[in-house]
């Protein structure tokens, strides 16, 4: 049996016999049994970020995120038979916090990948860097989202305020998270593995975005249509990496259409906006907005 560093490590391998197989059907090794369900993302599946953790040892998880919500549909929630290691500010590759991959090694370590593993999801590309770009949306907040002098439109890209919209693509995104999912197919053959959407958070088009306070004062920032443009184009290369993979993609945007922040029925948090969670993670989910994601993710692939 290979050790739980040498599974990890033998990834390149894998990815190099898968390919020149042509399938995903080589043997894999008899190691962990594996877990029903694996949950790998950022903080739109964890929902919840300790401000006071500087090390960002992703050691919480907000009590209503999907994945918690899914694992008790699954009657797996606090069991042994789930492993969350989502993260908030995670990306793809681009760090400096965790990656697909370290999260992947670290669930791996817990002996998540087996013949009994169920269910994968992985909700990735919000925190990433594209075409060069040394900005992440997370950055981009003070220089773009919040700039109510320049604003933050399709001419804020060439300024290096905000990433590079332009170069997200499918086929860049399949490239950048395939090694992870060839290692996770590989030793959690039975698995269905799903990338997960995000939200609808402003309407796809529209150039204006909001961000309410109190429930009474919202803050707009009428010049956003980069923002919009980057999660739209984050959202068509989800779904063009899925069908790349040959994985299942949870359209989660689709599931939550018109309740967006700007929306009268929001179903993502403001800053102390009542009529979402009052005190939910801003520009996060609320409660109702997961589990909208969770009975959908448990009606398709958790019973």
């Amino acid at each position: 049996m290979l050790g739980e560093s040498g599974r990890w490590l033998c990834a390149a391998a894998v990815a190099l016999a898968v390919s020149m197989a042509g399938t995903g059907s080589v043997a894999a090794d008899s190691g962990p049994e594996g877990k029903a369900l694996v949950v790998l993302g950022d903080s739109f599946s964890a929902n919840a970020w300790d401000f006071m953790d500087p090390d960002n040892s992703c050691l919480r998880h907000g009590t209503t995120a999907w994945p918690v919500q899914l694992g008790k549909l699954m009657g797996v929630n606090g069991t042994d038979e789930m492993v969350d290691v989502s993260c908030p500010g995670a990306s793809i590759d681009s760090g400096p916090g965790w990656t697909v991959g370290m999260q992947a090694a670290k669930a791996d370590k817990a002996g998540a990948f087996g013949p009994r593993t169920e269910l994968v999801t992985m909700q990735f590309g919000m925190n990433d860097r594209w075409g060069g770009s040394r900005q992440t949306l997370w950055t981009s907040l003070r220089d773009c989202v919040f700039n109510f002098v320049d604003g933050c439109g399709p001419e804020s890209v060439g300024q290096g305020r905000i990433p590079d919209y332009n170069a997200v693509s499918g086929a860049l995104f399949a490239d950048r998270v395939r090694n992870a999912v060839t290692y996770i197919r590989y030793y959690a053959p039975n698995a269905r593995i799903v990338l997960v959407g995000y939200p609808e958070l402003f309407t796809p088009g529209s150039d204006v975005l909001c961000l309410d306070f109190f429930g009474v004062a919202p803050l707009i920032q009428p010049r956003g249509r980069a923002v919009v443009e980057y999660l739209d184009r984050v959202d068509q290369a989800q779904r063009e990496a899925a069908r790349l993979l040959n994985v299942d993609f949870l359209d989660a945007r689709a599931l939550t259409i018109g309740h967006g922040l700007c929306s009268n029925e929001p179903w993502l948090n403001g800053v102390f906006d009542p009529r979402a969670d009052i005190a939910g993670l801003y520009f996060h989910p609320s409660s109702r907005g997961d589990a909208v994601v969770a009975t959908a993710m448990y009606d398709r692939y958790g019973n």
